[in-house]
């Protein structure tokens, strides 16, 4: 089997992580991936340094005509099997391309974000009619895409993103490494969030819910991970400056970007995932693999990965009251700690294993070529 995976993206965050992610784990398991990306972009250096074949597009508005023929020729020339995009966009530089090759390649999208642009006219259901498969990473997303393009439901398939619960493992990584580097006492509560510094991801309802914490518990820190995207440097002062204004900013650690998530997630008691929007929430699903017990806002793609009172509580969003008062059900309750902390692991392995993923995607790509074989019978 031959695969081209597509992300025409220059930006770098899950979806383009995921891209590459799925590209490594298909060459592990011997087949072969040719990744179509942006000159110079990040996924393109991502691509390189983790040996991925890549193949540039110069590809940038619709009705860019000259780049429909140079793919086409390339996806002639390679013959490949299946052709998966992970940008919706994509689709306008894909299917003309195909159109001009006059090949059946099946074609499939991973939907990662959801649309509020309604994608219903001729020239929409001229792209999507030649899409054989939708991937949605959740149940809101999957709605999403009956909601705002022409794919019926028959046409797309939930398939969540995954993680390495191998890696995400709490047994295999030392959990007093960040403790002992921001001074974490042994009997301190630590109580975490991991996300980019950007509106809607609920830094506000965390600090004003850990304000009210820190005066009633001493032995209880609080540790913000993660740093502003671009242009987004000024919301970032807006969220420490709020700190400051409590009187509390001593009191919480903004430690910045951190690669080293699974050491982080092991340091925490409790994690927060405080989103007011979320297609999927993959340090949600990260957090639960580590083990670690969590309030999360009710909110989306959450809903698809933690399960309230068993792995998590779960907040009404945006409520910084309801969010404190879930997480001081945890902070007075070791043992509830405990129990969601084990459910959250084994719910992880069962929902998001990086493996189970993979087997389910290739087991998607060949069913999706018995189809098309039958089809030219």
């Amino acid at each position: 089997m031959k695969v081209l995976l597509t992300c025409l993206s220059r930006s770098w965050g899950g979806l383009e992580m995921y891209s590459i992610q799925t590209a490594k784990q298909l060459i592990n398991n011997s087949i072969e991936t040719d990744l179509l990306c942006y000159k110079n972009s990040r996924v393109q250096k991502e691509a390189m340094s983790e040996h991925i074949p890549i193949i540039i597009s110069g590809y940038r508005n619709y009705f860019q005509i000259p780049e429909y023929f140079k793919v086409s020729n390339s996806i002639k020339k390679n013959r490949y099997d299946i052709i998966h995009s992970h940008v919706s966009k994509d689709l306008w530089l894909m299917v003309p391309a195909l159109k001009i090759s006059k090949l059946s390649t099946p074609l499939l999208l991973t939907k990662q974000m959801g649309s509020y642009i309604i994608k219903k006219d001729f020239l929409h259901k001229w792209i999507y009619k030649r899409v054989d498969l939708a991937l949605a990473i959740s149940k809101v997303i999957s709605k999403n895409l009956v909601d705002t393009t022409p794919l019926t439901e028959d046409k797309i398939e939930l398939l969540h993103n995954s993680i390495d619960t191998a890696r995400f493992n709490a047994d295999k990584v030392d959990r007093n490494l960040v403790r002992k580097e921001f001074r974490i006492k042994d009997d301190e509560l630590l109580i975490g969030m991991i996300a980019r510094f950007s509106p809607g991801k609920g830094h506000e309802e965390f600090i004003l819910a850990a304000n009210d914490i820190l005066h009633k518990h001493k032995n209880v820190r609080f540790m913000i991970v993660g740093e502003p995207s671009k242009g987004e440097d000024s919301y970032a002062s807006e969220i420490k400056a709020m700190a400051a204004g409590l009187d509390i900013l001593d009191k919480i650690i903004f430690t910045g970007y951190r690669k080293d998530t699974p050491e982080v997630l092991a340091a925490l008691d409790i994690f927060v995932f405080p989103s007011h929007a979320e297609a999927f929430g993959i340090a949600l699903a990260e957090a639960l693999s580590m083990g670690k017990p969590s309030v999360c806002s009710n909110s989306d793609g959450v809903l698809d990965i933690a399960v309230d009172n068993v792995t998590s509580f779960l907040f009404e969003k945006k409520n910084w009251v309801d969010l404190k008062e879930k997480l001081e059900r945890l902070i007075k309750d070791e043992n509830l700690r405990h129990e969601f902390g084990k459910a959250a692991r084994k719910r992880a392995i069962e929902m998001f294993d990086l493996t189970t993923f993979t087997n389910k995607l290739i087991g998607i790509y060949k069913h999706l070529l018995i189809n098309r074989s039958n089809t030219k019978l």
